[in-house]
């Protein structure tokens, strides 16, 4: 009876060692139903409307922008708010040299026209002389009417003396007040200059601080200087756009489609869209634009591509500009087709096959394929709806299963010497 139990414990220990290893291969049913050629690209989310926040114009007297304050990026802004303050120190200190100097100019003013007058005055009392004495000379003159002749004609030379005298005086105040005219001219376009420079000071420091000019979400631009974000303490040159406002409810999808595929792309085209930040979303779209020239995909790179945008019919919140997207543009739709995925399909080069799931294992079978998008392949002949097929090559998989199992059970030089 014992050795009745030790054979029947032998037996049972030699069928469980030589019982073969379950081999799990991949499996998937085909599928009837409508199928899909599209094109699958990723792409970013930009706004389709957009109001740039520049920075301002400024003089080069009032040297180089240097931001001081900027809104923080991703930032729900409204209409007034504060984004973007410039460093206002070289402003504020030509406004100061323009006040000193505007004061200073009319200070100037005043003290001429009142040398003017004081010099006006003088040459005026000297013409009220010159001309006394010219009166002087002239009765002189009518009094002589019995004088010798010599003395006759001294007088008469004193009376023109006199004449020419308060003549010239009289020129002479006329040449002082054009000449007063003129600097008092020259002296108020020098204000004038000086009012202009303290306007402009005062405007230019107005423009060093940017308010939003709309509702929505301040998204920084990148400055190329640095390849990085705009920040504090960074210095850019007037005009420079910083700061995008985009408008929300309109957006797009941006996308590079390549040259074997551009054909297929035509305006009004349907899209999927799926933001990689949560997948789970899927949003609607059209082709809105397909660019008619060509680009290169990166700056130095030789591939070509063509710049298609997408809009974005539903949109939502959290949907925004500088989002990452997939977006499945269908080319076309073809009803009532069996399809499977393209890893079900295998071939040697002449046929093309799949292993089909039997209650015995599996089974070899050619089929004749159709066409084909990014995941799925249409099977023309040999398949119907609800077959199971292989996702590899099942008698492979098992050979390298075998082969593997084969070489973890050899025995050791240890196991061998025991």
């Amino acid at each position: 009876m014992r050795k009745l139990t030790m054979l029947l414990c032998t037996a049972i220990l030699l069928f469980s060692c030589n019982k073969e290893k379950t081999v799990e291969v991949p499996v998937s049913k085909a599928v009837k139903g409508t199928f899909y050629l599209d094109v699958i690209e990723t792409g970013e989310i930009q706004a389709i409307q957009s109001i740039n926040v520049t920075s301002p114009n400024i003089s080069w007297r009032y040297g180089n922008l240097k931001i001081t304050q900027i809104v923080k990026d991703g930032k729900e802004v409204v209409e007034g708010d504060t984004l973007l303050v410039f460093d206002p120190s070289e402003v504020k200190k030509a406004i100061v040299e323009a006040e000193g100097r505007l004061e200073m100019s009319y200070a100037e003013l005043e003290k001429m026209k009142a040398q003017q007058q004081s010099d006006l005055e003088e040459q005026k009392a000297d013409y009220e002389v010159t001309r006394l004495s010219q009166e002087i000379s002239k009765i002189q003159f009518e009094s002589a009417t019995y004088e010798a002749n010599i003395t006759r004609k001294e007088i008469q030379l004193k009376l023109d003396q006199a004449n020419i005298a308060m003549a010239r005086a009289k020129e002479q105040i006329e040449n002082q007040i054009k000449i007063q005219a003129e600097d008092v001219k020259q002296k108020m376009l020098s204000i004038e200059q000086d009012k202009t420079r303290l306007k402009e000071a005062n405007e230019t420091l107005a423009k060093l601080f940017l308010s939003s000019p709309s509702s929505g979400i301040a998204i920084i631009n990148k400055n190329w200087s640095s390849d990085a974000k705009f920040q504090v303490s960074d210095q850019c040159w007037s005009g420079q756009n910083i700061i995008q406002l985009p408008n929300l409810k309109k957006l797009k999808a941006t996308v590079q489609i390549n040259e074997v595929d551009i054909s297929k792309v035509t305006k009004g085209l349907k899209v999927e869209i799926k933001p990689d930040a949560f997948s789970d979303s899927v949003y609607a779209g059209e082709v809105l634009t397909v660019a008619n020239l060509a680009v290169n995909k990166e700056g130095s790179s030789k591939i070509k591509v063509f710049p298609v945008d997408i809009l974005i019919k539903d949109g939502s919140k959290k949907l925004l500009p500088g989002l990452s997207v997939s977006c499945r543009l269908l080319v076309r739709k073809i009803d009532n087709v069996v399809y499977i995925p393209i890893d079900g399909v295998q071939t040697n080069g002449v046929e093309e096959y799949v292993y089909v799931k039997t209650k015995k294992g599996f089974e070899k079978v050619v089929v004749e394929t159709g066409v084909s998008n990014t995941d799925h392949i249409v099977i023309t002949k040999g398949l119907k709806a609800g077959d199971v097929v292989a996702m590899a090559d099942p008698f492979a998989v098992k050979e390298a299963k075998g082969t593997k199992d084969s070489k973890e059970t050899k025995p050791t030089q240890n196991e061998k010497a025991k």
